[in-house]
């Protein structure tokens, strides 16, 4: 169920072949310092001299770490690998898994400036980089929630039309997550981006209260989301709540079991919500074991009400650093812990602990989920979680998950404090002048659902590659109970031309049990960049992203897949792996084919707010429009002559409307009215 301004269906004709964009309104831009409203803005807006500020924000901070040394002693450089054709001689596979393994979990206080400022107004790059999974894997899953949806509250309006309001004078914890109202303004947001991706949500039903329920988002998002609603979280983190000082000092395992209980009865007793099975829980972060809560009885009790066992857990943690008074302790230095993610004993070490809890979860019907995640907690690392190094730890982890049966994961998502994020939107006041910035871990989630596919029939298995080598890891794919593709990663940076390795891989014969079957030729894609501690210079297929301030969401450049003849009389094929660097192979063309992206929707425009006194710019040059500073400025508000269009209730913002270019086509979406 879609919001009724998100565009005027009567307006498609008028229209459809819109070649141009309409920028915001000109007067009352905001700029840096010294940078004026000319053709040179975007130059002059990233120039060292206007935003030196910005290396203080940790999404763009300078920090370039030193590659690890290469290991001592080396691995082999030249090894081969024999694989079964058929799955059904394959032991240790893992269950089958979806493209869209590896997802996204944006903290719920950046909604307006990752998602959208509000239902009409659509962030492009978002739409983009969600096509380009969708696209691979079929569908895209996000979370909207993290920390700040426990104190969340569903209201009828906020003052100024607006859809979030924060109060971080009233947090009450040591990471200062404000407390949040929101309007349903925020669920019409998503439907919209729904209607344009193949997008589905996970959503947080608060649970820092329980004795003053707030079940409203999970009414509303039924009715406004429908299917689009993947599942409902209830409470986040549980096992820390004591010391976030949402709870006494001494809650439990049993507390929490008990308090679960009440969220329970109330969904069932709410008439408002129709759907039931579908909770997330129970969440923790690590402080409790999923065995210790098991053993109070709580999948035996609450089954089914859960369709997730979820987790969420992080390698390390940068809060000394990110709260140095919040007693955390000294802060660490990145360069000491970089070498710690690139190693396939990280993503081992990091699903080990979760081992013995799969089966019971399996056993019970249910899905297992790490359900938030990325390089460190507290914003990660400056250099080493917006490094190369950290696309390779985030496919080698997410991976590792799948094998170990896994059913999903989702990278955290926060603002322009953290340097972890796999996207994230330029500062308010050069949004009218930069592009977004997409960081190297975001590749992970577009291999991955390259290696996975659509198919949602493929599964993993960790090959322990050149003798279980640490620093060569790779995976094999089956498809349809067929082998199809191949993950081989690696870690090392290259160092006096030593680094790069050569996988010669044998399908069938020898002493698999089954006839020779190395193709004649491969296809191969490759995850590139000079060294781990690379920023910006990241290609996937030759094609990019771009650098700091330069993304649309779209990857951009020619696509360069390379064709690796084989030998079929020896039954081998050499497949080179550069230092550092991902090789997905492709071991027919139907593996390639199926999993190919075709014709990607892609954004190119944004929405027209005014019929005077605007700039128009040619698509070709202004792919994307960010709009200006919301702060203290009504967007509801667009009609000539009016001073406040209110948007109580869901009535329309003046003549908004939102034109998207897709596959090249300039497309008006309708929206249902409510």
């Amino acid at each position: 169920m879609l919001k009724s301004p998100f565009v005027l269906l009567s307006l498609a004709a008028f229209w459809s072949y819109a070649q141009a964009v309409t920028v915001y309104g000109q007067q009352g831009i905001t700029m840096p310092t010294g940078v004026a409203s000319t053709a040179s803005a975007a130059a002059a807006a990233t120039s060292s001299a206007s935003t030196s500020w910005l290396s203080n924000l940790a999404a763009y901070n300078n920090v370039t770490l030193t590659p690890p040394a290469l290991p001592s002693p080396m691995p082999s450089l030249d090894f081969g690998i024999t694989l079964r054709n058929n799955a059904q001689n394959v032991q240790g596979l893992s269950v089958q898994q979806k493209g869209s393994f590896l997802g996204f979990s944006i903290e719920m206080s950046v909604v307006q400036q990752v998602i959208g400022k509000n239902a009409s107004f659509v962030q492009v790059p978002f739409l983009n980089l969600l096509a380009t999974i969708a696209d691979r894997a079929g569908s895209v899953a996000v979370r909207v929630g993290g920390n700040t949806q426990e104190t969340a509250t569903l209201v009828d309006s906020l003052p100024d039309n607006a859809m979030i309001a924060k109060d971080k004078e009233n947090a009450s914890n040591p990471t200062d997550t404000p407390i949040l109202d929101f309007t349903a303004e925020m669920l019409y947001l998503l439907a919209n981006v729904s209607s344009l991706v193949n997008a589905k949500w996970y959503l947080g039903i608060p649970f820092n209260d329980t004795t003053n329920l707030r079940l409203q988002i999970a009414e509303a998002a039924e009715s406004i989301l429908g299917d689009n609603v993947l599942a409902f979280q209830v409470g986040n983190e549980p096992d820390l709540y004591a010391d976030h000082q949402h709870r006494p000092t001494g809650y439990n395992q049993t507390d929490y079991y008990s308090e679960f209980g009440v969220i329970v009865q109330a969904i069932q007793s709410d008439p408002k919500i129709k759907s039931r099975g579908n909770l997330v829980a129970p969440s923790l972060q690590g402080t409790w074991s999923l065995d210790s809560v098991f053993q109070t009885g709580f999948l035996t009790t609450y089954g089914d009400s859960i369709s997730i066992v979820a987790v969420e857990h992080y390698p390390d943690n940068n809060c000394a650093a990110a709260f140095p008074d919040a007693g955390f302790g000294d802060p660490v230095n990145p360069q000491d812990v970089f070498a710690n993610y690139l190693n396939h004993g990280s993503g081992q070490g990091l699903v080990n602990p979760y081992l013995s809890s799969l089966p019971t979860s399996q056993q019970a019907g249910k899905q297992f989920m790490m359900f938030e995640t990325n390089t460190a907690s507290c914003g990660g690392f400056p250099g080493v979680s917006d490094s190369f190094g950290s696309a390779l730890w985030g496919v080698d982890y997410g991976l590792q998950m799948a094998y170990s049966n896994f059913t999903g994961a989702l990278l955290h998502v926060g603002g322009q404090d953290v340097s972890y994020n796999p996207f994230t939107p330029p500062p308010t006041n050069l949004s009218s002048v930069s592009q977004w910035t997409v960081g190297p871990i975001f590749y992970s989630s577009v291999v991955i659902a390259e290696a996975l596919g659509k198919s949602n029939t493929s599964r993993v298995l960790d090959l322990f590659a050149n003798s279980a080598n640490t620093y060569t890891p790779g995976y094999a794919i089956y498809e349809n109970d067929a082998l199809a593709r191949l993950v081989l990663i690696n870690f090392m940076s290259e160092q006096n031309n030593q680094g790069a390795y050569t996988a010669t891989i044998s399908v069938g014969g020898g002493d698999t049990g089954e006839a020779n079957a190395t193709p004649s030729q491969v296809k191969v894609k490759y995850l590139l960049a000079p060294t781990v501690s690379e920023k910006n210079n990241v290609t996937w297929a030759n094609q990019t992203f771009g650098g700091r301030f330069e993304a649309d969401g779209r990857l951009s450049g020619t696509e360069v897949i390379q064709t690796i003849n084989c030998d079929t009389n020896a039954n081998t094929c050499q497949i080179p792996v550069p230092a550092p660097g991902i090789a997905l192979v492709y071991l027919s063309s139907d593996a390639q084919s199926a999993v190919d992206p075709s014709a990607s929707a892609t954004f190119a425009t944004t929405a027209v707010t005014k019929t005077a006194n605007t700039v128009t710019v040619d698509a070709s040059v202004l792919a994307t429009s960010n709009g200006q500073n919301g702060s203290g400025r009504s967007l509801s508000s667009t009609s000539k002559g009016s001073s406040s269009a209110g948007r109580t209730g869901g009535v329309a913002p003046g003549l908004t409307l939102l034109a998207m270019i897709i596959a090249g086509v300039s497309v008006v979406a309708a929206a249902a009215r409510r």
